[in-house]
């Protein structure tokens, strides 16, 4: 049987505390919790380390990573195109204006039109096109045809949840309303097909659409943490 692709959100950020649009690179650094968090995730993996490590090459996700190339003893490997959806004009902002903004956006992506995007930023077909051949790579590389070990992605939550929905067919309404806490996976696993999410943070498939309305819809004054 083959191994699963577990992408990873990094840990707390300084960014995600002042909630903060932090999409540009390096970005921001983990906090002590986030250290904390990243440290967590890297003892999951010191019985049964990964295939392979990888991250992307903002600074938050090196760092998560780096408790688990510590604990696991396997190497890092950063790789480009596995960063967050950027935030283009709404950059570094916190307000809950701005927070709105992004999340119809994404939740545009979900709904179907991958053509949407923030003024300066990234349109969702520009997130498939540069994630997804980075998935393609590491299924090539590690996956088919391997009698077993996982490949561990730490990446970021907006990402994650747009590309794990697009490979694995996850209902857009899902994936677009189920945020991801800092050092959360997605677990997907290789078929004939494609991929199957066989878990999703703290989900067990069937994947359900929630029946209330996005948060951004709401009279909301404060904004979860939008990069989730």
């Amino acid at each position: 049987m083959s191994g699963r692709l577990i992408l990873v959100r990094h840990g707390q950020t300084e960014a995600n505390i002042e909630r903060r649009l932090d999409t540009r690179l390096p970005g921001a650094r983990l906090t002590e919790l986030g250290r904390t968090q990243a440290k967590t995730l890297g003892d999951r993996f010191a019985g049964l380390p990964p295939s392979a490590l990888v991250s992307s090459a903002a600074l938050r996700a090196r760092e998560t990573a780096g408790f688990v190339e510590a604990a696991a003893g396997i190497g890092l490997q950063v790789r480009d195109g596995l960063h967050e959806a950027q935030a283009g004009e709404l950059e570094d902002r916190s307000d809950i204006d701005s927070h709105r903004m992004f999340a119809k956006v994404f939740h545009t992506w979900h709904e179907g039109d991958l053509s949407a995007r923030i003024p300066g930023g990234e349109s969702g077909h520009d997130i498939i096109e540069r994630y997804v051949p980075v998935v393609d790579s590491l299924r090539t590389e590690y996956l088919d045809g391997s009698a077993g070990g996982d490949v561990v992605v730490v990446s970021h939550g907006a990402a994650i949840r747009l590309v794990a929905a697009y490979l694995a067919g996850v209902p857009g309404a899902f994936a677009a309303d189920r945020h991801l806490e800092n050092t959360s996976t997605v677990e997907l696993v290789p078929t004939p097909e494609g991929w199957q999410c066989i878990r999703w943070g703290t989900y067990d498939p069937p994947f359900e659409a929630p029946t209330r309305r996005p948060w951004f819809e709401e009279a909301a004054t404060e904004a979860d943490d939008p990069m989730g």
